[in-house]
């Protein structure tokens, strides 16, 4: 089965720039997770994480401030990678985006480690594997997830108001909303995968790219979230 896309009706020249573009993208998708596990070792290692913890610990808000501004900075780098002709604007905004993801799991990650250090390891592990899945079915299957666009845009209003409404009320978030985002997570790997493979601007590979690395993100995330409930 292979793993190249077929695109029929398509000319030469277009699909030597697609499959250029796709392995552009991947190479800056590597980059992002390479730079982001570099990132998130320093800062946990460095006592960054646990002084977030102590800082995020004073209020039950004080999380609401800390969402409110990473969507601000993700919604910023989007804007840069997805908008600008510069590739190394583009590039700039893979890596804020990067900083920002890495600096809001300082906290989670500084957790999971004192629970048990085996906990992220085995959750990127975890990740690696459902990423890798995920990539081989859209490639193989060559089918167009792009109906899923809808379906993921309601469903994430929905989680992040359930989310507002934890911190809001103090209710606990179980293992089975955790659960459901790793689908949620699933569903937007096909998604952004698909639109790599169809119709994602072939001059913006780092925009692609950040999409599919905040999806890869959310998916380790709830992985480490799950983990740590089952390891309590």
């Amino acid at each position: 089965m292979s793993l190249e896309p077929s695109y029929a009706g398509v000319g030469p020249s277009q699909l030597a720039d697609r499959a250029t573009f796709i392995r552009r993208t991947y190479l800056h998708l590597a980059a992002a997770l390479g730079a982001f596990i570099v990132l998130c070792g320093g800062f946990v290692v460095s006592g960054l994480g646990a002084a977030m913890i102590q800082v995020l610990a004073k209020t039950s808000y004080s999380w609401l401030v800390v969402l409110g501004a990473f969507m601000l900075v993700a919604r910023m780098a989007t804007h840069l990678s997805e908008n600008s002709e510069s590739n190394r604007t583009q590039q700039a905004g893979l890596a804020l985006y990067v900083l920002a993801e890495a600096l809001i799991f300082a906290p989670l990650l500084t957790i999971a480690t004192i629970i048990d250090p085996v906990i992220v390891p085995t959750a990127g592990l975890l990740t690696l594997l459902l990423v890798g899945g995920l990539t081989y079915t859209a490639f193989s299957t060559k089918a167009d997830f792009s109906f899923l666009g809808p379906i993921l845009a309601i469903a994430s209003l929905v989680a992040l108001g359930v989310i507002i409404c934890s911190v809001l009320f103090g209710f606990t978030l179980g293992i089975v909303f955790s659960g459901l985002m790793v689908l949620l997570a699933g569903g937007m790997i096909l998604f952004d995968t698909s639109r790599i493979i169809n119709d994602y601007p072939t001059d913006r590979p780092a925009g692609a790219a950040l999409h599919l690395f905040a999806s890869i993100a959310l998916l380790f995330w709830y992985v480490v979230r799950i983990l740590m409930a089952l390891r309590r």
